[in-house]
């Protein structure tokens, strides 16, 4: 068998690869228990290959490998800031590069992930969109994201995961969905679902897509500006689904929704911008993170001052609605989306969106 032959056993959602694995040791004359061992290594204790699984017969992992594969990331460049941000560079198999993001706070551990390597969306103030889509990442590339985690030094156990790294997962949605019931799955990673955050710019056939679900998957929309005349001058895909078609959708969604609003000095900052975005977040019942923009991926743009960020927090708050500042984190390292794989990039020219063939948009 051929190593493309081989059943990627990271690709499948827990129970399905449970049941393949029961199967295969009674096919090999093992006992069905040795496929619930070995199920165990791949989230729940991951192992790093077959032959670290020393709880099996020596004989049973060789077979294993044989029918069954559990691909790796590289791990090609890692950053420690001064606050304990850590943040992870990962080759994959044909070259292409992702960024993860370790974040602690207390006993908490937010685990940023991608979902594209490079994104098409060509927002303004967004480094990853500058260097255009690649293409999709499978099920097992975004969620080992965090497997791999077990195995640097010291190892990272997330407690939260957030789909704000590079790309827009809801334009990957098949390989998202999957990659949701493996994090949240009790045989999986066992994340709870409410430690889940998708983060999208609005693409609702993939947040309708996200609601037909039944766990309480959290769900925070890029807003960044709140009127369409200003988003569209930030963010091409308001020409596809404007402000009023997206607040409609989140009024919908049955679940706590965030606005995400990077602030941009002297661009989206001004007390009507507060004023408009409170009306906003009031239509369905949005909370608001206001996010200060990270000079190392600002893309042009000047960071709005922290007293600035105040006076509009306390706007929108006046107007009844929750609000909340984003610490920043991460400022003394490459910590921007899309920052450190734009370095490497640096040696050759990034190929742009249309040069790479269809952008999934749902499932």
């Amino acid at each position: 068998m051929t190593a493309e032959d081989r059943t990627n056993l990271l690709n499948l959602p827990p129970a399905d690869a449970l049941a393949a694995l029961r199967e295969f040791a009674v096919s090999v004359g093992e006992l069905p228990y040795r496929g619930s061992q070995v199920a165990r290594h791949i989230w729940k204790s991951p192992a790093r290959d077959f032959s670290a699984m020393s709880d099996l017969p020596a004989e049973f992992r060789t077979r294993l490998a044989e029918r069954f594969s559990l691909p790796r990331l590289t791990l090609t460049n890692e950053q420690e800031s001064s606050d304990g941000t850590r943040k992870f560079l990962f080759e994959l198999a044909d070259g292409q590069s992702i960024e993860a993001v370790a974040i602690p706070e207390g006993k908490r551990v937010t685990l940023c992930v991608s979902s594209q390597a490079g994104c098409a969306l060509q927002c303004a103030f967004c480094a990853t969109g500058a260097m255009g889509f690649v293409r999709n990442l499978e099920t097992f590339e975004i969620a080992c994201q965090a497997r791999e985690l077990a195995f640097v030094d010291p190892p990272i156990k997330p407690t939260n995961i957030v789909f704000m790294g590079m790309g827009e997962p809801l334009m990957n949605w098949p390989a998202v969905d999957r990659t949701l019931t493996i994090l949240n799955d009790p045989e999986g990673m066992g994340i709870g679902a409410r430690h889940i955050t998708l983060s999208t710019v609005g693409w609702l056939p993939g947040i309708e897509a996200l609601a037909s679900r039944p766990e309480q998957f959290r769900l925070a929309i890029s807003i960044h500006a709140p009127s369409d005349a200003l988003r569209a001058t930030l963010m091409p895909v308001n020409t596809k689904f404007p402000l009023d078609a997206v607040i409609a959708r989140a009024a919908q969604f049955d679940r706590r929704v965030t606005f995400e609003y990077v602030m941009l000095g002297g661009v989206n900052d001004a007390d009507e911008h507060a004023t408009a975005l409170a009306a906003l977040a009031r239509q369905c019942g949005a909370f608001v993170n206001l996010i200060p923009l990270h000079p190392g991926g600002a893309m042009g743009f000047a960071p709005t001052s922290p007293e600035q960020i105040v006076a509009f927090a306390n706007i929108v708050r006046g107007l009844r609605v929750e609000v909340a500042i984003r610490r920043s984190r991460g400022l003394d390292i490459a910590a921007a989306c899309g920052q450190l794989r734009a370095e490497r990039l640096r040696r050759g020219a990034p190929k742009r969106a249309d040069e790479h063939g269809e952008v999934h948009e749902t499932g």
